[in-house]
């Protein structure tokens, strides 16, 4: 999933999510900071939100089970994936969407781990804590391969 895909689909599903909080189109609008015209062209599907509204979008609403369900747990981190294309720094928090994830590859308390609505992957370290994660299948292998010592580092 890329920035566009994110932005089409998300696209599809505005007013699913404006439904979902009962808002109206005006309050909707106000919330994301764009004008009710913009908000009703993109529900009726003649244009697509931008980068910054489907980011805001996604954060703002990411306890939807609209969104939850379309990017598969936790919103804010498949966000952060695809705005960066990769993160190589530890979640603080837990990781437990176990529903959401399929794992691909488990060494040394590591488990390289595939997200099966947004396709993105990541490692989780024996804490169960993100330590890297990725658009990129072959950068997310490799990393995993550099964590447990299988090859050197680039």
């Amino acid at each position: 999933m890329d920035k566009t895909i994110l932005s089409n689909q998300i696209s599809s599903k505005i007013k699913l999510i404006r439904v979902e909080r009962n808002y109206t189109q005006d309050k909707m609008a106000a919330i994301l900071g764009i004008s009710k015209k913009t908000l009703v062209q993109i529900e009726k599907g003649r244009t697509v939100a931008n980068w910054t509204t489907t980011t805001a979008i996604c954060a703002l609403f990411r306890n939807s089970e609209v969104i939850r369900n379309m990017l598969g747990g936790d919103v804010l981190e498949v966000i952060e994936t695809i705005a960066h294309t990769s993160i190589e720094e530890p979640l603080e928090i837990h990781t437990e969407d176990k529903v959401w994830w399929n794992n691909l590859s488990e060494r040394n308390g590591y488990t390289l781990q595939q997200n099966v609505q947004s396709q993105h992957y990541r490692i989780v370290n024996p804490d169960k804590q993100r330590w890297y994660s990725s658009t990129d299948k072959e950068a997310a292998f490799a990393k995993f391969g550099q964590v447990n010592g299988l090859v050197a580092p680039k």
